[in-house]
Parts: C-alpha cells; structure tokens; sequence
C-alpha cells in the first residue's frame, strides 16, 4: 500500500523556495492547492509540483517549515529525492542569502560555481 511521505527540510521562506525551484527549471504551481497520490488521495500544499505519472509532489507548511510531501514510490523526477531536496536546498539558500545581504545594503562582488556544485558568493557593501 502506497501513501505520502513528508520529508523535513529547513525551507521557511516561500518566496526563496519559489524562486528556487525557477533555478533549477521546476514547473510548479501556487496554492494553496491539491497534491495528488495513490488511490484519490490528496493533500493540501503551497506550492505543487505536477509529474507526468497523474501522481504530485509538493511543498506543505507543518507550522515551522515547507515539508516536501510525496508518495514515494510514484516519484519521477530527474533526481532522486535526495538530489532533488539537495539542489532545492541549495538554491533556496543562496536565494535567502542574497535578499538577506540586499536588506544590509550588500551587492554581489563575485559568483562562482565550484566542480564540486557548490557556489562561491563574495559579497561587498561601500561606505561613505
């Protein structure tokens, strides 16, 4: 018997989640709205991610974060799980990083990506 799984993350930020799964060319859609899984079962989300197989992914808030919800078994996504959460992860935080150095009056200086897939970001802030 197949069912959802919800999967902690430390997303708490819904516009940066948004705008992340835009970098790494995710097609969702806002909510709230219905996750879909095995046998008609559903699940509220923020955020939706449609699968070819008629069965959902998502981003639902439990309160204190955006768990990603699932039914396991039916995912198909490019990744696994894990790299999809890792890259999610990944540009959730560097998205949360920029509007954080922006609020303090911080630019760019330098983006780099790395071999490895890590990011490399220096940032500067002149003062009168």
């Amino acid at each position: 018997m197949s069912h959802f799984s919800n999967i902690k993350t430390q997303i708490r930020n819904l516009t940066s989640l948004k705008e992340a799964l835009n970098d790494i060319d995710i097609d969702w859609k806002e909510g709230p709205c219905t996750v879909r899984g095995y046998q008609g079962q559903t699940r509220n989300a923020e955020v939706a991610i449609a699968q070819n197989n008629n069965y959902d992914i998502g981003f639902s808030w439990n309160g204190s974060e955006y768990e990603l919800i699932a039914d396991l078994q039916y995912w198909q996504q490019p990744w696994s799980v894990e790299g999809f959460l890792n890259r999610v992860t990944q540009r959730y935080a560097y998205r949360t990083v920029l509007k954080e150095t922006e609020k303090q009056g911080f630019q760019v200086a330098e983006h780099q990506k790395n071999e490895d897939g890590s990011l490399r970001l220096v940032v500067q802030r002149w003062s009168a």
